[in-house]
């Protein structure tokens, strides 16, 4: 079974993952599996994955069978698992406790050729609805407290298989920089009672500072943050402030959300010839869904630049983009 353990310096845990054991003469470069008649991913071979947690079939049938738009699968290949029980413990002064969790994946289309960017805005739509599905799952068992979202898109990225798919995997402690932004969140609140996501957008959308929007609507706006970590780093967040993304209940407004993420997606492609990138899903924890102080927000992250030394040993990153120029480019590649 796997292990979750912490490091005694600065607090940070890290899934060591027996399932994915791997010896030094494995460590090779890992291609993305290109699209094959054999795709585990594509529909007719439903019976390839482990058996379906949640799918959309708008024609109904059976589990485990075609006719799905959007279908949710454990990982076969699991870095936490849904079985045991926690097992904190210590090892002198180290903490451990056994990698329970759930780790799951969510194919986006049954179609292999197409990418999330390329599905229309009400298959996006979906896509979002099993994410927050699997989240309202996931939060009624009580040894899990956060559940990440997250999409590698390209070999780049980090992405293996090359049918479109995101992930989720659920933990039973909250991700350290997960943390770090709630805690950020909170002191801001407690300073100044009010949101600081929302003076962000309040400020970026202000007269004379929309130098960093990419795209608004009414509920929701795409920007780039003010001290991007990557160059072309663009968020997507709710304009009025709702913590937990589980919360979000209003077809409507889920469309709308799909919409603004397909559009900020086209113009990234558009722009930067289709890049490899990273998204993620940052939101409350899954027991805590309406903190004062925080927004649920997307983070795309291009993999345009290579994390070297100076980045790992210092936790500084260097941008060659200002944010100012890569939201400029990405405005003009709507326009195309």
């Amino acid at each position: 079974m796997s292990e979750l353990r912490k490091d005694p310096v600065v607090g940070r845990w890290v899934i060591i993952s027996t399932e994915r054991a791997r010896r030094p003469s494995d460590f090779g470069p890992d291609p993305v599996r290109p699209r094959l008649a054999n795709c585990v991913f594509c529909a007719g071979h439903e019976d390839k994955t482990p058996p379906e947690v949640w799918a959309h079939r708008p024609d109904g049938g059976a589990a485990n069978t075609p006719g799905w738009q959007v279908r949710v699968v454990p990982n076969k290949f699991p870095a936490l698992q849904i079985e045991g029980s926690l097992d904190r413990r210590g090892e002198g002064l180290y903490d451990k406790m056994n990698g329970v969790g759930a780790h799951e994946v969510v194919i986006e289309t049954p179609d292999p050729a197409q990418q999330l960017a390329d599905l229309p805005a009400e298959q996006i739509r979906h896509v979002l609805v099993a994410w927050r599905e699997r989240m309202l799952d996931l939060k009624n068992d009580p040894r899990l407290r956060y559940a990440l979202v997250f999409k590698n898109h390209g070999a780049g990225a980090g992405a293996t298989l090359e049918h479109s798919h995101s992930q989720i995997i659920a933990t039973p402690i909250i991700p350290r920089m997960v943390q770090e932004e709630l805690d950020g969140a909170r002191r801001y609140f407690e300073l100044k009672e009010r949101p600081v996501f929302s003076d962000i957008i309040d400020q970026e959308t202000g007269e004379g500072h929309c130098r960093r929007v990419v795209v608004r609507t009414p509920r929701y706006i795409a920007l780039a943050p003010f001290a991007p970590r990557f160059p072309f780093e663009t968020w997507v967040l709710p304009v009025a402030r709702r913590a937990a993304f589980h919360t979000l209940d209003d077809p409507s407004e889920m469309l709308e959300l799909a919409g603004i993420l397909k559009d900020t997606l086209g113009r990234l492609n558009a722009a930067l010839d289709s890049p490899p990138y990273n998204l993620v899903l940052h939101t409350a924890p899954l027991a805590e869904p309406d903190l004062p102080y925080y927004h649920w927000h997307l983070e795309i992250m291009p993999k345009l630049t290579r994390v070297a030394g100076f980045e790992i040993g210092s936790g500084f990153y260097i941008n060659p983009t200002p944010p100012e120029e890569s939201a400029q480019f990405l405005r003009e590649a709507g326009l195309a």
